[in-house]
Formats: C-alpha cells, sequence, structure tokens
C-alpha cells in the first residue's frame, strides 16, 4: 500500500484554551467545523491527508492533540476517560468561536471521546463519525469472551503492568513501530511521520500519561468518585446521526466487534467495513473522505 505523507504545510498550527487544557490543534479550511480527535499510539498530524481533503470539500477542519499528547499538556485533574475526553470536545467546539459542529470525527480513543461528546451535548455536533473503535462495551465484551480479540488486546493487559512505561521507551519505543505494524498490515508509515510521532513520546512524562488512558479505563478510580459517577451517566442511545467505519484487516479490532451498534444510535447509524487496516485516516485518506463527505452532504 502506497505510503501517505503527512507533512504539514498549509497547515496552520496554534493553541486554544478549553476545559482547563491549552489544546495545540492544527487547523486548515474555511467553512462549517469539522473536529477531528486522534487516538494511541498517534497524534493529530495523522489527520492532515484527510482534513486536506474535507478542506478542499469547503469545510473548516481542525485536529487537536488530546490531552496528554505533547504538545498539549496533561490532563490538569488527572483524568483521561472517555468523559472527560469527550468534555474536552464540546468545549473546544466553543473554543473555536462556534455553536455547533457540523462533524465530530473520532478514531481510536478520539472515537470513544466521541461517544462520550454525542451522549453529554448532542445540540453542539450535527454529524458523528467514528472509526475503528466500536460504541459502548462492545470491545470490553470482546476481551472477556472471544479469545481471538483477547489476542488482539494483549497490549491492554500489558499497558498495567509497572514495566509498562520501560518496555514502552525500550529500544526507542520498538513497541510503537510494531503496533502500527500489528494494527495496519501493509501500510508503512514514512520516516518522517514515524519521527514526529516518537519525538512526542520522547517527551518527559508522556508515556505515563498516556498510559493512563488504558489504566484509567481498566481499574476502578477510588480516589476520585466523582470520575466513577461521570462515566456512569455516559449511557442511552446517541442522538446525532452517525456514520461508523471499520477497516476490513483491522490488527487493533476485528471489524466484526461492531456487530450490533445500531441499537445503540436512535437518530440512525451507518456502519461500513472498507478496505484498510486501523489507521484509516492514513492508510485510504481519500475513501474515508469519499464516505465522510457524502455523509455530511446526504
Amino acid at each position: 500500500m502506497e505510503a501517505v505523507s503527512v507533512a504539514a504545510d498549509s497547515v496552520a498550527s496554534r493553541v486554544v484554551a478549553a476545559n482547563g487544557v491549552e489544546f495545540h490543534l492544527l487547523e486548515i479550511g474555511a467553512g462549517p467545523l469539522v473536529l477531528c480527535l486522534h487516538g494511541f499510539p498517534d497524534h493529530a498530524r495523522s489527520f492532515v491527508p484527510l482534513m486536506r481533503r474535507l478542506a478542499a470539500a469547503g469545510y473548516r477542519v481542525v485536529a487537536p492533540n488530546l490531552r496528554g499528547f505533547w504538545p498539549t499538556g496533561p490532563a490538569p485533574d488527572g483524568c483521561y476517560l472517555p468523559w472527560a475526553t469527550g468534555g474536552d470536545a464540546v468545549a473546544l467546539v466553543q473554543g473555536l468561536g462556534v455553536e455547533k459542529a457540523a462533524a465530530l470525527v473520532g478514531h481510536d480513543w478520539g472515537a470513544a471521546a466521541a461517544y462520550a461528546a454525542a451522549r453529554t451535548a448532542p445540540e453542539r455536533f450535527a454529524r458523528l463519525v467514528a472509526m475503528s473503535v466500536p460504541e459502548g462495551g462492545r470491545v470490553g465484551a470482546a476481551m472477556v469472551a472471544d479469545p481471538v480479540q483477547q489476542k488482539r488486546s494483549w497490549y491492554m493487559y500489558f499497558f498495567q503492568m509497572p514495566i509498562a512505561e520501560a518496555a514502552l521507551a525500550h529500544h526507542d519505543f520498538a513497541l510503537v513501530d510494531r503496533l502500527w505494524e500489528d494494527w495496519s498490515p501493509g501500510y508503512a508509515l514514512p520516516a518522517e511521520a514515524r519521527e514526529d510521532l516518537k519525538a512526542m513520546f520522547r517527551q518527559p512524562g508522556v508515556p505515563s500519561q498516556l498510559l493512563a488512558y488504558y489504566r484509567q479505563a481498566f481499574s476502578p478510580v477510588t480516589a476520585r468518585p466523582e470520575w466513577t459517577e461521570r462515566s456512569s451517566a455516559l449511557r442511552g442511545p446517541i442522538t446525532v446521526p452517525t456514520l461508523y467505519l471499520h477497516g476490513r484487516d483491522d490488527g487493533c479490532i476485528g471489524p466484526e466487534v461492531s456487530d450490533g451498534m445500531e441499537a445503540s444510535f436512535a437518530a440512525g447509524l451507518t456502519r461500513e467495513v472498507i478496505e484498510g487496516g486501523h489507521f484509516l485516516q492514513l492508510e485510504r485518506p481519500d475513501l474515508v473522505a469519499d464516505r465522510i463527505l457524502a455523509f455530511l452532504e446526504a
């Protein structure tokens, strides 16, 4: 598969304060707002090819680095759960001077944040697009009952261990290379993009901050009962029309895990399994853009 450059020429970078966090973000285009949220092990620059396509179609496209993902700082309250990152997305819409975004696009952990944002403030988003991580407890259920998904998700269990920071950093974050190779078979992340990504991981404190996404999702947060309460509130149907895209060759989460998602989307769900692996916005930016634009313009 052809490698895609993520050089950010013509894409502006700036800082926007929202929800107690100073977000470093990328921005291009003019028109209705499309807000793009990345996942792990990733950052905002992976959205650049998709951002260019959407901007060319008449949208203002913004991709922040999520809390904990340098150069955005750590979570001010120490929380990396979806209710917090979803709150960031809601606050960013207002911080960007918009009452309602045309679309919220989330990939991986960004998808989890997008689901939370759509549940807590549906009035802020006209459309929702999620990629590569199904809604709700489907991933957790598969990790309990599906041996194939248990094998795919080995890293989630490993990240709970005290040695995970050292293992992640070993040999200049070789584990990051392995995850990209396993999750997107047949795709080679360009050398420049790989170096940009690892530059983020090398920053002091960043590995622990990013592992906290997994550790807090797995472990009861007894020290902060309000976190548990806010997580428990993220129930009920999503009332924003939604497009869900999953790569046929995704080595992180099998596309079959998204079966049955329709029941959670009261305003309708369009679910498609398309060519590609886990990092669809980089592997298949034109195909993803075509699907998103058709959904937004329907």
